[in-house]
């Protein structure tokens, strides 16, 4: 279930955002509050700056896909940062790509709609082997914590690794460890 973005939508959402940004900055200015400004501004840069590796880790699918998570779902609010520069590749790309999108889809249907969802996708690799290394770190009211952990444990593929670091209600917190260098079929 692809979204073919015309650059007309991609604008349109990127001034809307864009909007919001200067809205907040506007209102705090008018507030006298500088310190909260400059947090804003503080945290747009950070933004950007994850927005900009994320976009130099050759895998333009799954990037795709999260620059734009919070365009297509509405259930919950997605973050991303990328703590170490990773070395993607096509195999790896399209696999991401359909994981992340179904566990997406997934959580739009176990998330309770009307409680504030946040998830934070963090990437990172390990040096001492050929792991690259996403964590996800969901907080929000999920309906069913045990189907989320069946849906996790039935959806890794040989190549990949779930461990489940902590798993309630409002929290659930694991990591995926992806191999590199992948199997190709």
């Amino acid at each position: 279930m692809e979204k073919d973005w015309t650059t007309v939508e991609i604008l349109r959402h990127s001034r809307h955002d864009w909007l919001n940004k200067i809205q907040l900055i506007k209102g705090n200015l008018e507030l006298s509050k500088p310190d909260r400004v400059k947090a804003i501004i503080d945290d747009i840069i950070l933004v950007a700056r994850h927005e900009a590796k994320i976009s130099s880790i050759d895998m333009p699918k799954f990037s795709e896909l999260l620059l734009t998570a919070n365009w297509r779902f509405r259930v919950f609010q997605s973050e991303f940062e990328v703590i170490d520069m990773v070395q993607g590749t096509s195999v790896m790309d399209q696999m991401m790509y359909d994981w992340t999108m179904n566990f997406f889809h997934f959580l739009e249907e176990q998330l309770d709609a009307y409680s504030e969802n946040r998830l934070l996708i963090s990437i990172y690799k390990n040096e001492s082997t050929d792991l690259i290394r996403f964590s996800f770190d969901l907080q929000g009211k999920i309906k069913d914590v045990a189907l989320v952990t069946e849906f996790l444990r039935n959806s890794s593929k040989d190549n990949q690794t779930i461990d489940f670091e902590e798993t309630t209600e409002q929290m659930f917190y694991f990591t995926m460890d992806i191999n590199r260098k992948q199997k190709t079929s």
